[in-house]
């Protein structure tokens, strides 16, 4: 009773672990001794063999008052593998440190001391063998056997539950998973779960890291996740900004050459009025592509898809007005056609403000309804944050998406039907061009974007967007400045005729 006193009090001895004991009696009888190993085993009063129910879990049974009673229990416990204390030690035999047999008579005829040492079983079903007493033979009687306040010390490396006799040790970063039909104290030592970590020895479970930490390859700490987005001072970021501002630069060059040549026959031939609206919003969607670029704001993720969205389907509607006006120009060059009176009025102004709007509405409910916001996604990548943002409603951004399709469909489908008229209106050959390579990258651009995460989202959006304007200015603008820089003797409207569009 005092032993397990000091050892509770003192909580370097047992971290976490309470002691109790239960006392029955043996009357000096091996019937009753055994009766009352039963009723330990059992629990509650019970002497069922192989039956218990006995909520706490007992470590160590302390003999009873003589030896022969300590080895009528052994008997029984031994079954069990149940360790004992023998606080009466005068009849038994202990070896000395040659071997020899050494025999301890009730005249105590011996000088040597004995440390009594004894196995403290752990939680997880390992022992150590750790000395608990002092067996002292010239000691006055009754001083002889010695448990003292101290007799049970802790070492650090013995603090650490030992090795299983059928497992080896679980280090950090591995958990222990018990083995089917085996013993407690034999299991398997299999790595942490993935977000999860185990910084101890024999660890039962291991813990799940925090949303902005991570594993680190040994899975025995967790360490910060850095925040990352598609940034300006980065290479790809770097790349796409660079592209963007050369190819707007390119666009505002082009425009100011058909200002400056907007007399010639070519510039009046094509309708000015829609190549400045085209070559404006083809300017602004290069700009665009540069709102994806740099840490998301609340701004930026407000603006960027519909910033996008407008202005391509401006750029759109306006090549649609272009084909339109080459099918009604070609009608009318037909005697006694209506259409002639199209060809100087207003409706291919009109044919754009209204597409825009109809963009525009979209935008708008879009921007009440589910607006996008920024956010941080920390379950993409392992060993990052990234910030980007939450398109908000995903139908609301493919409908935008696919209204910008209708339209290029429909120019495309136009311009291809009257690709193939005279000469003098071979404009429709660049825009059917033009607009199968934008078609063609809007439609690779789909699966590219389910498919990818994080800032590589944002540069594939960038890429489809650089490179389908690209494609517009350079099949609809670039042979038309061709010509009109490099070969200025063809920019007549002799030449025009048989050349080039009207």
């Amino acid at each position: 009773m005092f032993a397990v006193k000091e050892i509770n009090r003192n909580p370097s001895l047992l971290p976490n672990i309470t002691l109790g004991f239960h006392i029955y009696n043996a009357y000096h009888s091996d019937e009753r001794t055994l009766e009352s190993s039963l009723m330990w085993l059992s629990g509650q009063g019970q002497t069922i063999p192989n039956y218990s129910c006995e909520k706490a879990k007992s470590v160590v049974v302390i003999g009873g008052a003589t030896s022969h009673l300590t080895v009528s229990m052994g008997s029984l416990l031994e079954l069990y593998k149940f360790p004992q204390l023998h606080p009466f030690l005068k009849n038994l035999q202990f070896n000395d440190s040659t071997g020899n047999l050494v025999a301890l008579d009730k005249k105590r005829n011996s000088v040597a001391n004995y440390d009594i040492l004894n196995y403290v079983t752990f939680g997880n079903d390992t022992e150590v063998l750790v000395k608990v007493g002092e067996f002292i033979p010239q000691a006055p009687l009754g001083q002889d056997f010695i448990i003292q306040e101290k007799a049970v010390v802790w070492s650090a490396e013995q603090r650490k539950p030992p090795q299983s006799r059928c497992s080896i040790i679980c280090g950090p970063g591995l958990q222990m998973k018990a083995q089917e039909g085996k013993p407690g104290c034999c299991f398997d030592c299999v790595p942490c779960p993935e977000g999860h970590i185990s910084n101890q020895t024999d660890a039962d479970q291991c813990v799940k890291c925090p949303e902005d930490q991570y594993p680190n390859q040994g899975r025995n700490q967790c360490l910060p996740k850095v925040v990352t987005f598609l940034a300006y001072e980065e290479p790809l970021g770097m790349a796409l900004a660079s592209i963007a501002a050369c190819l707007s630069l390119l666009t505002a060059q082009v425009l100011w050459v058909f200002v400056r040549h907007k007399n010639t026959p070519i510039v009046r031939a094509n309708n000015r009025d829609l190549s400045y609206i085209l070559l404006i919003s083809l300017f602004f969607c290069f700009l665009c592509s540069l709102l994806f670029i740099g840490r998301p704001t609340a701004a930026h993720c407000l603006l960027r898809q519909t910033t996008f969205g407008v202005m391509f389907t401006m750029a759109v509607s306006t090549i649609l007005a272009k084909t339109i006006i080459v099918a009604l120009a070609f009608k009318a060059t037909r005697p006694g056609r209506r259409s002639r009176k199209w060809m100087g009025s207003r409706a291919p102004i009109a044919v754009i403000l209204l597409c825009t709007l109809i963009q525009g509405m979209l935008c708008g409910v879009w921007l009440l309804l589910s607006p996008p916001f920024p956010e941080a996604d920390t379950h993409s990548d392992r060993e990052h944050i990234i910030l980007g943002c939450n398109e908000g409603s995903l139908i609301a951004f493919y409908f935008v998406l696919s209204y910008m399709g209708v339209l290029a469909l429909a120019s495309f489908v136009v311009a291809f039907f009257v690709r193939n008229l005279p000469d003098t209106f071979n404009e429709a050959k660049f825009i059917t061009f033009s607009m199968l390579v934008f078609c063609s990258v809007w439609v690779s651009f789909l699966p590219t974007y389910q498919s990818t995460k994080g800032k590589m989202m944002a540069a594939a959006e960038i890429f489809s967007i650089l490179s389908s304007s690209t494609g517009l200015l350079g099949c609809i603008f670039i042979p038309k400045c061709y010509v009109i820089l490099l070969q200025p003797h063809k920019n007549t409207k002799k030449t025009l005729k048989n050349k080039f569009s009207s």
